[in-house]
């Protein structure tokens, strides 16, 4: 269930009435057309207004698409990570509500703050750092992404923070914002490997990440689970860097980052012989293939963001996790 799409190739726009009104202009033809070369400008990846719009085309998309549990209705509007999730959850709310959803509220953001980065080349992306009615006092940080001038913009990350915890940014005089290349050797993990890394601290611990909830706690969590007696609970973590789930970084005040990036996990739970795998609420069963007999594997896509210093522990401040499909035998 999960998209994994591939980097797409860059549009230049060669006709005078397709030019861009932010875009540089590169070159004048004889016969007075101009040649625009956006995708190599470094220029705000979008208005402030623009920011603004995408976020509330968003925001009515989700609700829409949650109130009638039906994925075509913000099909346009997220991608990567954020898709993956939201998408298998529409899909098991249909399968068990096929009406629409019963408990239905509104979903709303406000207190906006946007983080835009000034940029060549493509996806163009900003963050959208807001408050919600949901989610207690935490702060929604949603990064949002797109391809080319026509495309529409589509949410690929949403994390949860504490607000004391969202960083300060590096901006220029102009209030933009600085973009982290994957490939920076200027801070403790390269945004590139955060993802490799992350999994395999999971399988193996080590000194790469700074302890908390999604650290270390995580990993004791599930060691004490992988124990019970009758059950036997098996992970699997991998890395998941293709296309619009590759990680975006922005610089933050101290010359360090922060970093979105996403992960698969597997959990399998085997039942000893003569025993049994829990039986699973509504909306594992939703996704389930296949008979539960004596075991369950389920697909989780996970979302993180985290502040990766110049030196020392990188620190994973929120995550979010959803089931994308599930497999009894």
């Amino acid at each position: 269930m999960s998209r994994d799409r591939g980097p797409r190739r860059p549009r230049r726009l060669g006709k005078c009435a397709l030019i861009s009104a932010s875009a540089t202009v590169l070159s004048l033809t004889a016969s007075g057309c101009v040649v625009v070369h956006g995708e190599r400008e470094v220029l705000p990846s979008a208005t402030r207004a623009e920011a603004a719009k995408a976020l509330q085309e968003f925001t009515d998309a989700y609700n829409a698409a949650d109130k009638a549990y039906d994925v075509s209705l913000d099909a346009e509007h997220t991608t990567g990570a954020l898709a993956a999730i939201d998408s298998a959850r529409l899909k098991a709310g249909r399968t068990n509500n096929p009406d629409g959803n019963p408990a239905h509220s509104p979903l709303e953001l406000t207190d906006a703050k946007f983080t835009i980065p000034k940029k060549a080349g493509w996806p163009r992306w900003f963050v959208a750092d807001t408050k919600a009615n949901k989610g207690g006092e935490t702060r929604w940080l949603l990064v949002f992404t797109r391809h080319g001038l026509e495309e529409t913009w589509q949410a690929a990350y949403l994390t949860l923070v504490a607000p004391a915890k969202v960083p300060e940014f590096k901006t220029d005089a102009d209030g933009w914002a600085e973009a982290v290349p994957a490939n920076s050797a200027d801070l403790a993990v390269p945004p590139a490997d955060l993802s490799k890394d992350y999994t395999t601290y999971l399988k193996g611990g080590g000194k790469s990440f700074a302890d908390g909830a999604h650290t270390s706690a995580w990993r004791q969590l599930r060691e004490q689970r992988g124990t019970r007696p009758g059950l036997v609970t098996q992970y699997i973590d991998e890395p998941l860097t293709n296309g619009d789930y590759a990680p975006l970084a922005l610089r933050t005040k101290d010359g360090g980052a922060l970093v979105f990036f996403t992960s698969r996990h597997y959990e399998k739970q085997t039942a000893a012989q003569g025993a049994s795998v829990p039986t699973p609420n509504k909306a594992v069963l939703a996704l389930t293939d296949g008979e539960i007999k004596q075991s369950l594997t389920m697909e989780f896509v996970s979302n993180e963001v985290a502040l990766d210093p110049a030196d020392g522990p990188v620190s994973v401040l929120g995550r979010v996790q959803g089931m994308t499909s599930a497999k009894g035998e």
